[in-house]
């Protein structure tokens, strides 16, 4: 059994703003395991990038956490004072984040902002710091590392400048990397190039990392597990492949109709918008956007029911005696291209 390293036990964070209290993360549990990967995926403004943050102690000032624990080899972080954060932040737990232009120094040479975590977190020399930045700048695969290394941010493209904000992230080869849509602002190509590396340096530095995505087709090469979220909860989770290939709640049905494949003939837009989260709705929050939406979806919140060991989702569509509903036609061909790799793979065997 993977040692879990990370445990979120029922967080909730509220915004206080002039129209009311926003409810943003309503009572979300998950944990991650060492040297895995877990993707968060959801519409913008689900929550996803509020919890990343509050693993890091990063929230913004009108934001309070109203309950729950963030549980780090069983310390809870949400005790910490921000001297003990400091110690941990950058350190122990790295983040990289959307955009690496507002994450970079425009003032400090681009070596120096690679060496400064170490210089800080190990103590070691500003020498051996620099010396350990250059050698990270090529692990990332920045060309001409020697020259570039006294080079300013204004002077790098911005998949080399995201190549920095992670070499910065991973030079003290933290524990857990929280990714938060690090390659959005980016072309395809850059994209992939991004992606592989960051698969690379986590097998080489055994980091586990918490990668925040709305791009579904991102999370199929990169994640082990996959936690869908919405309004604030987490409406379904399990290994990557009961999420792509037998995925149970209409809301992931939704996202993956929404994915552009070789076989699309168009696209399905999910109608609707998220609910108002000054003002939560009392049952599955994603039931007013639901075609399958029964009575008991606007009543009650429906609760976790289990589809496999690794699979859990919160549906009524999956409670003894609902009815049986069809879904997508995608959803139906990608459990039968999973079930015929499977067929083929015991064949193998």
């Amino acid at each position: 059994m993977p040692e879990r390293i990370l445990d979120v036990k029922n967080l909730k964070i509220d915004f206080h703003t002039y129209a009311g209290e926003v409810k943003a993360i309503r009572d979300v549990s998950f944990h991650l395991n060492q040297g895995e990967t877990l993707a968060i995926v959801g519409e913008s403004g689900s929550g996803k990038s509020v919890t990343t943050r509050s693993i890091i102690g990063l929230l913004a000032k009108n934001a309070k956490v109203m309950g729950g624990e963030i549980n780090f080899h069983g310390k809870n972080l949400l005790s910490l004072s921000e001297k003990e954060w400091q110690k941990i932040r950058g350190n122990e737990i790295a983040m990289i984040f959307q955009d690496p232009m507002t994450s970079l120094d425009p003032t400090m040479k681009i070596g120096q902002q690679i060496a400064e975590p170490l210089i800080k977190h190990k103590g070691v020399s500003k020498k051996e710091a620099w010396k350990k930045a250059l050698e990270m700048m090529k692990a990332v695969g920045i060309p001409n590392a020697e020259e570039r290394i006294n080079q300013y941010p204004h002077q790098f493209s911005g998949g080399m400048r995201q190549r920095i904000v992670i070499a910065i992230a991973l030079i003290c080869e933290p524990e857990i990397l929280l990714a938060d849509e690090p390659t959005t602002a980016l072309d395809v190509t850059v994209q992939a190039e991004i992606l592989d590396l960051m698969k690379d340096l986590q097998k080489r530095v055994k980091t586990s990392i918490i990668f925040i995505t709305h791009d579904l087709g991102v999370v199929a090469g990169m994640a082990d597990r996959v936690a869908v979220m919405y309004a604030g909860e987490f409406l379904e989770y399990g290994t990557v492949d009961d999420i792509f290939y037998n995925p149970q709640h209409p809301y992931t049905w939704g996202l993956i109709n929404s994915m552009p494949t070789l076989e699309s003939e168009k696209l399905e837009a999910i109608p609707g918008t998220p609910p108002d989260l000054l003002d939560p709705p009392k049952g599955d929050p994603f039931a007013p956007r639901n075609a399958y939406a029964m009575r008991i979806d606007v009543e009650r919140k429906p609760p976790f029911f289990q589809v496999s060991p690794t699979h859990f989702a919160a549906t009524w569509l999956l409670a003894p005696g609902a009815p049986e509903v069809e879904p997508p036609l995608e959803i139906q061909r990608r459990w039968k291209k999973f079930k015929a790799m499977q067929a083929s793979a015991d064949k193998g065997e």
